[in-house]
């Protein structure tokens, strides 16, 4: 079952407990999870901001980059926030966070170790930026110059293979700088361990490009042919197996606690909340993702195919997840609110944005049906980035708040759908689809689309957690 949170006082006697650390793409969460006798139940939690955002002069407008430091610092700030007795009894630390992205440091100067009113704290030296997963520096052109993987994931801008690429060809020099490469996640993982040389997760490897995930390595051959500079990969182990121990005291964790190698926020997500086969987890919140798993011994093709709407994404235990990983989601309801918040504004009206929300879900579910249809991937998708938004079937009596909203709404829905179909889910065995995010906390009209869309029991309000997952995974490691 999902972990349940704790309302009650905490006691500082308590047994060990598991620290779970998710280090998002705009926030730090810190969780730490104990096994109790209604199960394994969050007993303390902890989440800052990073505000850790840069400009890139060497990218340009479309490069995206986050200071390591001040990601660090809400990392900190996050164990500094939770009870500093129960920190001193944990026994395993699991770590996750953004995918794709990639960090560079030097080895053994990629931090240096200070003392604090919390204990012993570190803070990055020797460390790039984090070039995020939403960089855009690798363009079409650049990416289809780039050799073929033996994978069956396509590389796309943001993936650490991909950037490094870039670096290679633009920067040459920058690379030099530095000897080590990773996540933020397998960074944070190897600073704690004093590993010389960082170990990356199956997950995270898979995220970054040019890997195969059937025979759990690198693309060498392809990689040193175009002269990519390997000695820069991690080494791969699987997913829950252990990097090594902390070093020395961190905060009041004692030195020697064990730590799992890092893992990606999709599937630890997913792991907070999936607790069996037959469930399909469904979250739309900024974007929109629906994922199932794949039966047991399921292998993808060892080449990507990057016009498909799924990808397979490894799990635990040699399993993957089935994923529909759509760009527009929550976005394309909140950039139609900005829109008409624009529009007023230019006719002399001031409208708080939060207010016209309320208003047009108010009009959308008088509302119930219509014939407008709305595509609404004005981001794109990664498998049909060309197909932007359009609308058909415009008559003068569809043209009301209403029918606009829910023509919005179902056709976010329906994206989705024409991604992974109903009767799919039906075919791998579906009963029922966990449903959560803020899009749907907050909007009554996309639920009721999901549950036209899907004839399934959709259950709502899981707690989709990548920090839980992350502490769930060590907690659960035999």
């Amino acid at each position: 079952m999902p972990p349940k949170i704790q309302d009650k006082g905490l006691n500082p006697a308590m047994v060990a407990c598991v620290l779970g650390i998710d280090l998002g793409t705009s926030s730090v969460k810190t969780i730490l999870l104990q096994e109790m006798e209604q199960g394994p139940t969050v007993i303390a939690s902890c989440a800052r901001e990073t505000r850790a955002q840069v400009e890139s002069a060497s990218a340009g407008p479309q490069g995206n980059e986050q200071d390591v430091r001040k990601i660090v610092a809400a990392l900190n700030d996050c164990l500094a926030g939770l009870p500093q007795q129960l920190l001193g009894r944990v026994c395993r630390i699991g770590v996750t966070g953004q995918m794709h992205g990639v960090v560079f440091w030097k080895t053994g100067q990629g931090c240096k170790w200070i003392e604090s009113g919390h204990g012993r704290t570190f803070e990055p030296e020797e460390v790039s930026h984090l070039i995020t997963w939403q960089d855009g520096r690798c363009s079409s052109p650049f990416l289809s110059s780039l050799p073929q993987p033996q994978s069956h994931l396509s590389v796309a801008t943001g993936f650490g293979c991909a950037t490094i690429y870039w670096y290679l060809k633009n920067s040459p020099d920058f690379l030099k700088r530095y000897n080590a490469a990773g996540t933020i996640q397998d960074y944070v993982v190897a600073m704690l361990c004093g590993q010389e040389r960082p170990q990356m997760s199956v997950q995270n490897a898979a995220s970054w490009g040019y890997f195969n995930t059937t025979s759990k390595s690198w693309n060498m051959d392809i990689l040193k042919e175009s002269h990519f500079p390997t000695h820069l990969l991690p080494e791969v182990v699987q997913p829950g197996e252990l990097a090594g121990e902390t070093a020395c005291v961190w905060h009041q964790i004692p030195k020697g606690t064990e730590v799992g190698a890092a893992l990606g926020d999709f599937q630890c997500s997913v792991f907070s909340c999936m607790s069996d086969s037959t469930s399909a987890v469904l979250n739309i919140s900024t974007s929109a993702q629906l994922t199932l798993l794949m039966p047991s011994g399921f292998q993808p093709a060892d080449s990507p195919n990057p016009r498909s709407p799924l990808a397979y994404y490894p799990y635990f235990n040699n399993t993957y997840l089935v994923v529909a990983a759509s760009l527009n989601g929550g976005n394309v309801v909140a950039t139609f609110v900005n829109m008409l918040v624009r529009w007023m504004a230019e006719l002399g009206l001031q409208v708080p944005e939060s207010d016209l929300y309320a208003r047009i879900i108010s009009a959308a579910l008088a509302q119930t049906d219509t014939d407008l249809n709305i595509c609404p991937t004005i981001f794109g998708e990664r498998h049909m980035p060309e197909r932007l938004a359009s609308v058909m079937g415009i008559a003068a009596s569809d043209l009301s708040l209403g029918h606009v909203t829910r023509a919005l709404c179902h056709g976010v829905v329906q994206n989705l759908h024409s991604m992974l179909p109903s009767q799919h889910l039906k075919e791998a065995g579906v009963t029922r689809i966990l449903a959560s995010g803020s899009a749907l906390g907050k909007n009554e009209v996309m639920r009721q689309e999901v549950e036209k869309a899907y004839p399934f029991p959709v259950v709502y309000g899981r707690n989709v957690d990548a920090a839980v997952g992350a502490a769930l995974a060590m907690l659960r490691r035999k």
